[in-house]
């Protein structure tokens, strides 16, 4: 069995044979190429993410970003990654439509043997966040976790095992600390009450430029 093989199944894996090595050398070109593309470029940035994911995409991604293969994850339409994400993506991550993902976040989808003299053996479990959820500043996601949609996982959280759409979730290990309501239409923040005429004026606002 080839090693991308064991990758795909979970088994244990080593990584510096069968063109791995070269390959995230590839990656880690281009990582370094849109780490250090100037803010204004973001057709350039545009096109690098292309090329790092294998495919078309709309996320829109803020440097830096860092990552092992880039071709392992995939994106949903109109995704938000905010800057100093780290991606581990020796296994799958997949990301839905419209997720946010805050500043810091780290997303690892590589395990190890606990006993000493396994542990530069390595398995993977995939990471998947569906639509709509928001992820927090800071937060940690571990192998093998689901994230439901429309969830939200509050800053600083250590995210050890999947959680359940529509609620949010926080802490370290993150537990579900209430669900998503229809209260959560009406008030943004305590106190503070969503208004349509408010919306509209910022949206009216936002497509003025």
């Amino acid at each position: 069995m080839r090693m991308r093989e064991r990758i795909a199944e979970g088994k244990l894996f080593l990584d510096n044979c069968q063109n791995l090595p070269k390959e995230r050398l590839l990656a880690k070109s281009r990582m370094v190429e849109f780490n250090q593309s100037p803010p204004e470029a973001v057709e350039i940035r545009k096109a690098l993410i292309k090329e790092i994911l294998g495919t078309e995409s709309t996320v829109l991604i803020e440097p830096p970003f860092y990552f092992c293969y880039g071709r392992n994850i995939t994106f949903g339409a109109q995704v938000y990654v905010n800057m100093s994400c780290h991606f581990i993506d020796d296994g799958k991550i997949s990301i839905g439509d419209q997720a946010m993902i805050g500043p810091n976040v780290t997303l690892v989808t590589v395990g190890h043997p606990v006993a000493p003299q396994l542990r530069k053996f390595m398995y993977t479990e995939p990471i998947t966040i569906e639509e709509n959820c928001w992820i927090g500043a800071n937060v940690t996601v571990l192998p093998g976790v689901t994230i439901g949609a429309n969830s939200v996982i509050g800053a600083g959280s250590v995210v050890t095992k999947s959680i359940p759409p529509n609620v949010i979730a926080l802490g370290n290990p993150c537990v579900c600390v209430r669900s998503i309501t229809e209260e959560d239409n009406r008030y943004y923040r305590k106190g503070m009450r969503i208004t349509k005429e408010e919306l509209k004026e910022i949206e009216v606002a936002n497509q003025k430029g």
